[in-house]
């Protein structure tokens, strides 16, 4: 019972560290000299490159320089951001709100529309399940920014129900601007984890044990809950966790879309402005939130299914 959140956890520590080495390490691996591609290529006086090469210990050996920046990271430390004129820390801080708010109003609409919408396909068929297939199969095939300008110019521009660009003040104003891009966001997902909903719930119904409980005289409503639902939960489990940490990755192009100040949008505008130590941070959260993500997926595998803990081994 402890052995496999255990293992869960220890992998998660080992990929975070390796992920982060590697993203500190592609300061090193630009051409050119270290101060250079921190600044942007900006031309720094004596005393900042002086303050530069201290706060990076650009003097020290690698190993010990990655050292020093992990231990910083994890304090909170950053680093400082020659574009912006700002702690990276703070950037983020004042930017990260947007990017969660979204994600999290795509999650609901990928899980809650996308499973039930597939669910009720593969149980009820008939027309609703054939309307599902091809709508899944549209939402599929059509790109976020595609569905954001069609978003816009229906809902913003022609009926004026939601704004069109920013990310609002306070959080039913914000819940008001991040729908248009939430919907924009999760379009494409949410047709992909209903497809996938739909064939695991095909798949159990025709399994053995589902026509034994119904010889045995339980209820549709029972044998739908207890044997279909929770066994097909496993598959799409394992599609709507990845969705949802690849939703970090969309949200750069949605959030440019609408003018959102996120992190996605602040990525964009540090690797247009050269902003390395920018580039670092955000990569990290992203990699950290994509990993965590897909971790709490397989803890929740051993509550669907005890067994999966088991078949982990030791």
């Amino acid at each position: 019972m402890v052995r496999f959140p255990v293992t869960r956890l220890a992998g998660l520590v080992i990929t975070l560290l390796a992920a982060s080495f590697l993203i500190f390490s592609s300061l090193y691996l630009t051409p050119g000299d270290p101060i250079s591609t921190l600044s942007g290529g900006r031309t720094l006086p004596p005393e900042a490159v002086e303050a530069v090469r201290q706060q990076y210990h650009l003097d020290d050996p690698f190993l010990l320089r990655y050292l020093a920046w992990l231990g910083d990271v994890v304090r909170g430390d950053l680093g400082e951001s020659f574009a912006f004129n700002a702690a990276v820390s703070a950037l983020v801080s004042a930017r990260a709100g947007t990017t969660v708010m979204l994600v999290a109003m795509a999650s609901v609409l990928i899980v809650g529309v996308g499973i039930t919408l597939g669910v009720l396909g593969g149980i009820r068929g008939g027309l609703l399940d054939k309307g599902m297939l091809v709508t899944t199969v549209i939402g599929q095939a059509v790109p976020s920014f595609v569905a954001a300008m069609v978003l816009i110019w229906l809902f913003a521009v022609r009926w004026s129900w939601f704004p069109a660009i920013g990310s609002g003040e306070g959080f039913a104003d914000r819940l008001h601007h991040l729908t248009l891009p939430a919907m924009a966001l999760a379009l494409a997902y949410l047709a992909y984890v209903a497809r996938i909903s739909r064939a695991a719930t095909r798949d159990e119904l025709g399994r053995e044990h589902v026509e034994t409980a119904r010889a045995r005289g339980f209820s549709s409503s029972q044998v739908v809950r207890r044997h279909v639902v929770r066994n097909a939960m496993i598959p799409i489990v394992t599609v709507s966790g990845l969705t949802i940490a690849g939703l970090l990755a969309g949200t750069v192009v949605v959030e440019r879309a609408f003018n959102l100040d996120g992190l996605g949008s602040l990525l964009v505008e540090a690797v247009v402005r050269k902003d390395v130590a920018v580039v670092q941070a955000v990569s990290l959260i992203l990699v950290t939130a994509f990993v965590v993500v897909n971790t709490l997926v397989d803890l929740l595998y051993r509550v669907l299914d005890p067994r999966m803990g088991l078949a982990a081994g030791p």
